[in-house]
């Protein structure tokens, strides 16, 4: 510059021209006190328009000049003009338009001293303007948050006091532009950098807790940043967040409902709560906890997306205090969902709801299982007809569910099976033929899969049917079973082991008592056609067969299938199954039949099965058993000679003798059930075996062959 001519810097005298491009600090210090005096001696004569040019000289030859010293020494003295117009006069207002933007522009200059005593010159005249700086408020909040990331210390340290005053600034006076200030916020608040976190977050809090700004409704502009910082590394950062969030909770809680965008705030705080960071999903969740109790059902379209974070988090989390939120906001949505009419249910996706709750019966944790299964049984009584139309997408998770461990799963598993299995009297035709084919479809593949895992139909086989015969009808469970079994030709050693279970169940089982006295009296017709139902197909296991007979105490078919039993194979199987017999024959379930035997005269069919019984045993513990019982019957031999002597006939009546049941069929069914599983097991095993088998000679049955 020409320090010679006047004219140009006038009224800047050549000293504080040469002063301000001094390279020296206190040269330039110096100059810009004699600015100060310079400017107030003008408006103590009155000649506020020379003070103007005073300003337009310092911005357009120094601030805005491209020596970085006169740069310096501009900003100086613009700081130290601004102090001389507020001691001398109360319109420094109206000089700010002209000395604020300049300095404004010099905070992102190349040099970073220049930026440095930018931040420097704006803290002095922002401390003598006070509140009338915030008519920049928003072009400093955006230039503070760029040196927030600045790369050189010193300017990050020289802007953190005029951060501090322009927070002081806006808590007292409160008077702010505060959509600019979001518009800036919203696109920022993603960041990354650590200082400009910090500094977005602090600006968030001090805002918030201005009376008469009101945030909230803004909330979503920049709730995502604020879930974000819950896992920033920086702890200051993570305390703010955390605190602010915290405040906004509460504010919502005192907001206007119809103010907030409850769907805006949940489409973010949903994506935090399957977060793998504690805090952050902790803090999220119980957003979801708060949200429940003041919005309720506007809740209802995101709950399949929050079951998707929160089910798993009831079982894997380490976290008692998180787990325990879970449990409540789990319950929460599940009430909101039980309370809500059809047509409030409208809104809820039902699709992927049924597709998260089916993910969640392949984790391992009992909590999440459970709670799964307790929301798929809610949803067969609420919505049914949805329920039926995806049967297929989650029929195969049920049944594969029956496998698990814990016997509490189960059997609430197996509640959700009888129940999409029932129906009500009031129900539809359509909907009474849904639940009958399924029920038929389930126990189906429930043979298959037994057919599949012996292990666990031996462990889990007793359990499951019987709590089907709990949660069902009996009769309807065991007929439907007898049914399906009966037509298992592919099956030739399934079949036998099955009736065998279902046997044992049958006989031994308190929850099938009732079955068991419908058989034992043999009533009614139904009573009867039930005996022939379970007759054909327990003819896979002749000593189930006899144990049927003497169930329902036709004592004079026991004795024809007793018979028919002794012209079969003597295997191991069939040994292992007439010890079995022998032992429930001293059960409590057959008291009654023990007791029939000190009336020989009136129950000598059941003395001659006995005895026959005894003649197919070989020496053993079962023939010791059943040898000492009956030695104990008294006037044996004439008993058995009753039989043959017409007269007494009617003596011999005890029991449920001659029924008008068809016997002779169900004989010769037994006789053709025996022949085709004889020639299956000889078929099954003939691969094996090097020569012809001789049936005659077999010792095993199919399944220990194999």
């Amino acid at each position: 510059a020409n320090m010679s001519s006047n004219d140009e810097y006038a009224p800047l005298t050549n000293s504080i021209v040469k002063g301000l491009n001094d390279k020296l600090y206190d040269k330039r210090k110096s100059s810009a006190i004699e600015v100060e005096k310079l400017v107030k001696h003008l408006l103590q004569q009155e000649q506020g328009a020379r003070v103007v040019t005073v300003i337009a000289v310092l911005r357009k030859k120094f601030i805005h000049g491209s020596n970085a010293n006169g740069k310096k020494g501009g900003l100086i003295a613009m700081a130290a003009a601004a102090m001389a117009i507020s001691q001398a006069t109360d319109t420094l207002p109206a000089f700010l338009k002209d000395m604020v933007p300049p300095v404004l522009s010099c905070l992102g200059d190349h040099e970073a001293r220049v930026r440095y005593f930018a931040c420097e010159s704006l803290y002095n005249i922002a401390k003598v303007s006070r509140t009338h700086i915030l008519h920049f408020f928003t072009r400093l909040f955006d230039a503070l948050c760029k040196l927030a990331a600045d790369p050189d210390t010193n300017v990050k340290s020289g802007s953190a006091p005029l951060d501090r005053l322009l927070k002081d600034i806006v808590t007292e006076h409160g008077r702010v532009d505060i959509e600019g200030f979001i518009e800036l916020a919203k696109d920022r608040v993603r960041t990354i950098d650590p200082s400009v976190r910090l500094f977005l977050v602090s600006w968030i809090d001090t805002l918030n807790n201005v009376p008469g700004l009101d945030l909230v409704a803004h909330l979503p502009k920049f709730l995502q940043g604020l879930f974000e910082y819950l896992s920033d590394d920086d702890s200051e950062i993570r305390r703010i967040a955390l605190k602010t969030l915290s405040e906004f909770l509460l504010e919502l809680q005192k907001a206007d409902k119809d103010n907030v965008s409850v769907a805006e705030l949940m489409a973010i705080i949903v994506l935090h709560t399957s977060s793998k960071d504690l805090l952050t999903k902790k803090t999220a969740i119980r957003w979801v906890q708060e949200f429940i109790t003041l919005y309720q059902r506007q809740l209802l379209p995101f709950t399949w997306d929050l079951l998707k974070s929160v089910l798993p988090t009831l079982g894997k989390s380490t976290d008692s205090g998180l787990k325990e939120l879970a449990t409540t906001v789990n319950q929460g949505l599940s009430k909101l969902v039980g309370d809500s009419d059809a047509e409030g249910l409208k809104v809820l996706d039902f699709p992927p709801l049924l597709s998260v709750l089916v993910q969640q019966l392949i984790i391992e944790s009992v909590n999440t299982r459970t709670a799964a299964l307790r929301w798929l049984l809610m949803l067969r009584g609420k919505m049914p007809t949805e329920m039926y139309q995806h049967v297929d997408e989650f029929s195969p998770a049920l049944l594969k569910t029956l496998s698990a461990k814990e016997e509490k799963v189960i059997a609430l598993d197996l509640e959700l099976l009888a129940e999409m299995s029932s129906f009500d009297p009031e129900d539809s035709e359509e909907r009474k033929q849904l639940a009958n084919a399924f029920f038929t479809q389930f126990l189906k593949d429930l043979m298959r899969l037994f057919s599949t895992d012996r292990r666990l139909l031996s462990t889990r086989g007793s359990f499951i049917i019987r709590t089907l015969c709990l949660l069902l009808d009996a009769e309807h469970v065991y007929t439907a079973l007898a049914d399906i079994i009966l037509h298992l030709d592919d099956e030739p050693e399934f079949a036998p082991l099955m009736v065998q279970n279902l046997n044992i169940i049958l006989i031994t089982a308190s929850e099938l008592s009732t079955l068991r006295l419908q058989l034992r009296s043999m009533a009614t017709e139904d009573d009867k056609r039930l005996f022939s139902a379970l007759y054909k197909c327990w003819c896979y296991s002749p000593i189930s067969t006899l144990s049927l007979c003497l169930l329902a105490q036709v004592y004079d078919h026991a004795c024809d299938v007793m018979y028919k039993c002794g012209q079969l194979d003597t295997t191991v199987g069939f040994l292992i199954e007439l010890d079995k017999l022998i032992q429930l024959l001293e059960s409590p379930i057959f008291g009654y039949l023990r007791l029939q035997l000190l009336e020989p005269h009136s129950y000598c069919y059941l003395v001659k099965c006995l005895y026959g019984l005894l003649m197919l045993l070989p020496q053993s513990t079962a023939y010791t058993t059943l040898k000492n019982r009956l030695e104990i019957i008294p006037v044996v031999a004439s008993t058995l000679g009753d039989l043959d002597r017409s007269k007494n006939k009617a003596k011999a009546a005890g029991g449920n003798i001659n029924l008008d049941l068809p016997f002779d069929e169900l004989l010769a069914h037994f006789d053709a059930v025996q022949e085709r599983a004889a020639s299956l097991s000889v078929g099954a095993v003939a691969p094996l075996l090097s020569k012809p088998p001789r049936r005659k000679q077999a010792s095993s049955t199919p399944s220990e062959s194999k």
